[in-house]
């Protein structure tokens, strides 16, 4: 399966299925979406109001791979379970420590 990642110029963009909500944040690993395409799953304790669980996703995206939230920005998917965010940073170095990450989810 391809990762459900890019690499850019500017970093890397990661489509997700995000579960608000959850007991715990977690990255869970891959799945194929509705149309069959690499997610990266992931869970929130936050609830889905008031862009609650975005800011958890980009809070746990941030930490797992070791940058700035601020380097986390949400392209699309806003009120929705698939999203699309774009990392900042050394698109190589964000690809692996990703696929480190969906080994051991």
């Amino acid at each position: 399966m391809t990762p459900p990642w890019r690499e850019t110029p500017e970093g890397i963009v990661v489509a997700l299925r995000v579960t608000p909500g959850a007991r715990r944040d977690a990255v869970e690993g891959v799945a194929a979406g509705p149309d069959g395409a690499p997610l990266l799953r992931l869970r929130v304790a936050a609830p889905p109001v008031e862009g609650a669980a975005n800011e958890a996703v980009m809070r746990l995206l941030a930490k797992a791979l070791g940058v700035r939230p601020s380097a986390v920005t949400l392209l699309a998917g806003d009120t929705a379970r698939i999203k699309r965010v774009a990392i900042a940073g050394e698109a190589a170095a964000l690809a692996a420590r990703l696929a480190e990450l969906c080994r051991s989810g």
